[in-house]
């Protein structure tokens, strides 16, 4: 019984200590490169990576991402 509490207990911190480690971030520029690089320079400062998530191109280029640590 105690084994089981200790397995949810962790599993529940894992799970929000991922959580907190994840960050939307969005750009605007003219084309898909432009965007991307601004995403790119984001998560650089954030010291993470990122994963694109959406890109929308509609007179220029509105991009999402998900930076995670």
């Amino acid at each position: 019984m105690k084994s089981i509490k200790i397995f949810v207990a962790v599993a529940a911190l894992s799970v929000m200590s991922f959580g907190a480690f994840a960050q939307s971030v969005t750009a605007t520029a003219s084309t898909l490169d432009g965007a991307e690089a601004q995403i790119a320079a984001q998560a650089k400062q954030a010291g993470a990576s990122y994963h694109i998530t959406e890109a929308n191109v509609h007179n220029g280029v509105h991009m999402t991402a998900e930076l995670t640590k």
